[in-house]
């Protein structure tokens, strides 16, 4: 047996599955698009472009996912985004 078919025979690789998760923030009728730009901003971490990009796609669509991630991550984020009014949800 040659070195390296003794190398490849020791090598495994091990992957680990992270679920992740989707934050979707839904349009409404009350919250103005500088509130909720400024919002994804500061929860998000969103640039002020990303952010409006965001804001804009809400108000015709529907809804949009402003953020993917680990539910850890994204729960603590999404409370801060219902405390700021916002209509969001993890998905």
């Amino acid at each position: 047996m040659s070195i390296k078919e003794k190398i490849s025979e020791k090598v495994s690789i091990k992957e680990e599955v992270v679920k992740q998760h989707e934050i979707v923030l839904f349009n409404d009728d009350v919250n103005t698009f500088d509130h909720v730009i400024d919002t994804l901003v500061d929860v998000c971490e969103h640039t002020s472009e990303q952010a409006e990009q965001c804001a804009i796609l809400v108000h015709y669509k529907g809804k949009c996912t402003v953020k993917t991630g680990e539910y850890d991550d994204l729960e603590p984020r999404c409370s801060m985004l219902l405390n700021a009014g916002l209509s969001a949800e993890i998905v």
